[in-house]
């Protein structure tokens, strides 16, 4: 803390030198003509204006050579005592720090070294570092810090700043595909009476002004199929959805969820949905077919983006896993025996529900061994109370999800538009909560009073963004995707 507070004061007695100067150590703005890697396709002698942060500096006496560093890239200036005179040489170059803004007017040209820069004529200020960029910040490698300091990372580390103009792009192109189709963007609210849609803790919270208290969503769901009762056909939504949940590699209580709503579709519609999505985002960000990515363990995992994707039976995979077949084990008390009986164990298991032992036991024995992306269905309706009966089975429900990694990317499923039978399920949701399985769906009564108002036939969809990016750049772990996670203070660690 003391070497800081010692650079702070160095930094703020060179402030005050440009001050008396006459200079504004923090001007108002500055015509920037030219992005930084912009310069390397100009032909020499061409007129340059451009601006960045300082990012190298050396003074060689009569010359400087350093460079600049803005969204783009970097590129070489070069300051000559006799191009900008001996009063502006020495402001610069006894003044400006690493870290600094710079703007710059000169010309295209290249050094004796080869190397094409700016022969600068006339230099701004345009802004002081007065803290300094970490000791090596060239290679920011302390994830806290970046995590935490995430302007830190995206100057030390090119390859960040590449991995979150790929996350604006992948957005971009997420947004046009649906336009392409069809679909309409809306907005839903955040603050809702009831937590539903999933099976997660929510955050809870209290509005003064109505004196009530509300929950962060922790889905987009029930609104956006309201919007098809009130006649809209397809709509989606891109937005933050809050889970008050533990932080692991493929978990944040923060994450950006995709949802969208098709009247007159089924599950299988939404499947071939999310093979052509995959193909546009393929050809539209230029990304190969071929990925090599890294599994929860470590090891490196060749997943091919080829489609069509594989399909498995959810139910015969666990059987194939277990030895369990759970269309036929349809009792609690019998399905933890089955699982002893297997020598399985399942933390916190005697406390779990049917549907609860059900998705750990394929968490456990068969979601890691899936390197996708592979098409899961044929789900038991315990799992899924939002879901539509198949018509064959009643104890199965028309749903997907797309597995990617070990990790689930997308969930879609044929809506129930009934709401008898949808009521009917709420009430059972609240019995197992009453009786202590805490993974359980709330229920919400304005969304029956909708869907008595009459649905159409619906399939929806949902997919975690932050988790297909994570795969996407070859990640590990979602915090690496998203600009600023939630992390303990500092000062709690």
């Amino acid at each position: 803390m003391a070497d800081q507070n010692n650079d702070e004061t160095i930094r703020s007695e060179k402030m005050n030198r440009l001050i008396e100067a006459g200079i504004h150590p923090y001007p108002e703005k500055f015509d920037k003509q030219n992005l930084l890697a912009e310069c390397s396709a100009l032909k020499e002698s061409s007129g340059v204006k451009t601006a960045g942060r300082l990012i190298m500096f050396r003074d060689m006496g009569k010359i400087t050579f350093g460079h600049l560093q803005d969204e783009s890239g970097k590129f070489q200036i070069v300051l000559k005592k006799d191009e900008v005179g001996d009063d502006q040489y020495k402001l610069f170059t006894k003044n400006i720090d690493l870290g600094d803004f710079v703007g710059v007017e000169g010309e295209i040209f290249t050094t004796k070294a080869g190397e094409l820069s700016i022969m600068v004529k006339k230099w701004t200020f345009l802004g002081k570092a007065l803290l300094p960029l970490p000791e090596k910040w060239h290679g920011l490698k302390d994830r806290g810090v970046a995590y935490r300091q995430r302007y830190l990372d995206l100057i030390a580390n090119p390859e960040t700043m590449d991995r979150f103009k790929f996350r604006s792009d992948f957005i971009k192109a997420l947004r046009q595909f649906y336009w392409s189709r069809g679909f309409r963007e809306v907005e839903t609210q955040t603050l809702l009476h009831s937590a539903t849609g999933a099976h997660a803790t929510p955050y809870k919270t209290h509005n003064n002004a109505l004196d009530i208290d509300v929950y962060l969503r922790i889905s987009h769901e029930l609104p956006l199929k309201e919007l098809i009762v009130g006649g809209f056909d397809k709509v989606f939504e891109l937005g933050k959805a809050f889970r008050n949940e533990g932080h692991d590699p493929s978990h944040l209580p923060e994450h950006t969820h995709l949802e969208h709503y098709a009247a007159y579709w089924n599950f299988e519609d939404n499947m071939k949905f999310t093979e052509d999505m995959i193909d546009y985002l393929f050809e539209t960000l230029k990304l190969p077919r071929q990925l090599t990515i890294r599994d929860r363990d470590g090891r490196e995992k060749k997943v091919d983006f080829s489609t069509p994707f594989e399909k498995i039976n959810y139910v015969e995979l666990i059987k194939k896993d277990s030895g369990i077949d759970i269309t036929k084990v349809r009792d609690r008390d019998e399905l933890i025996k089955a699982i002893k009986k297997q020598k399985l164990e399942i933390e916190g298991m005697d406390e779990m529900g049917f549907a609860s032992l059900v998705d750990n036991l394929y968490k456990k024995i068969s979601r890691p061994k899936i390197v996708g992306p592979a098409f899961l269905y044929y789900y038991p309706i315990e799992l899924q109370p939002l879901a539509r009966r198949n018509d064959g089975d009643n104890n199965i429900v028309d749903q997907f999800q797309l597995v990617i990694n070990g990790w689930e990317i997308i969930k879609a499923y044929s809506e129930l538009v009934d709401p008898i039978d949808q009521d009917n399920r709420f009430k059972e949701q609240a019995e197992l909560k009453e009786s202590g399985d805490e993974e359980t769906m709330e229920g919400d009564p304005d969304y029956i009073t909708a869907m008595k108002h009459g649905m159409p036939p619906i399939s929806g969809w949902g997919m975690g963004v932050d988790r297909m990016l994570t795969i996407l750049t070859g990640q590990e772990n979602l915090r690496d995707v998203v600009l600023f996670p939630l992390m303990r203070p500092k000062d709690k660690e």
